[in-house]
């Protein structure tokens, strides 16, 4: 028997609600084997971040080989890079093993509020990881800075997931939580198949949403790993999401925004 494996690339959350740590538990929750190699240590909590760490490039670099060298992986997610350097020793990694499914959520700010990727490291980011991936996964602020304007109508997001799509060669999935609207349409650009697909859910009343973006795209990345397309795997990812901001809401943990429910298919 084989595992269907995902290695996360991204930074650890001391609070265990995003990162490193809700990637490992979202791969886990949907059947795969996961895998890590950590970017950078954070200091956090539901409430922000205290102090960050970057790991450095030689032993990121190391953590990613010896993962590949002899487990191997399905799929990639990436989450926060934090550095140009960083970024750079990823895309080295990248191209010396060539997996193909490749989810890069471009971590830039996290919920609370503060910034988790340098300035500088921005262009890096477009220019040098996203040629090198399968998919991006930007929520709404993330998506402003992609495009150099801002967005305002939901009802425009088809129009814009395609206009990122076809800016940097990628498929994207655009996230809506951002929004103020009641019903959220979530849209997966598939750029090798020129499709749209909506995925609509109702906006949630809870403060736990703490890590969503990294649940979701290492969700992604599992149903990758798990052999279906980007547009099926979108729309799994979506309702594992969904059903774990729902079955989280009622928890009370931390002062802030606190986690989302990774396993609820399994506790009672």
């Amino acid at each position: 028997m084989k595992y269907n494996r995902v290695l996360t690339i991204a930074g650890s959350d001391s609070g265990g609600g995003a990162g490193i740590q809700a990637d490992i538990k979202s791969i886990s929750a949907c059947g795969c084997y996961a895998s890590s190699a950590i970017t950078a240590i954070t200091a956090q909590n539901t409430i922000g971040v205290r102090d960050i760490h970057s790991i450095p490039v030689a032993i990121l670099k190391s953590q990613i080989e010896a993962v590949l060298d002899d487990i191997g992986t399905d799929s990639i997610k990436i989450g926060m890079l934090h550095s140009t350097e960083i970024i750079q020793g990823v895309a080295d990694c990248l191209d010396k093993y060539q997996i193909k499914n490749v989810v890069l959520d471009p971590v830039m700010v996290a919920t609370s509020g503060d910034k988790l990727l340098q300035d500088n490291a921005i262009s890096h980011l477009k220019n040098v990881l996203f040629p090198r991936v399968r998919i991006i996964t930007p929520n709404l602020p993330e998506a402003e800075i992609l495009l150099g304007r801002k967005i305002k109508e939901q009802s425009r997001f088809r129009e814009i997931s395609k206009e990122l799509a076809e800016m940097y060669q990628v498929s994207v999935l655009l996230k809506a939580g951002h929004l103020s609207e009641e019903n959220l349409v979530d849209v997966i650009y598939n750029f090798e198949t020129s499709e749209w697909t909506d995925l609509a859910s109702k906006r949630i009343d809870t403060k736990n949403t703490h890590g969503t973006g990294c649940t979701l795209s290492s969700a992604l990345a599992a149903f990758l790993a798990k052999g279906f397309g980007i547009s099926e795997s979108a729309i799994k990812a979506k309702d594992y999401i969904a059903k774990s901001i729902i079955e989280g809401t009622e928890y009370e943990i931390g002062k802030g925004h606190g986690p989302v429910h990774h396993f609820h298919q399994f506790w009672d």
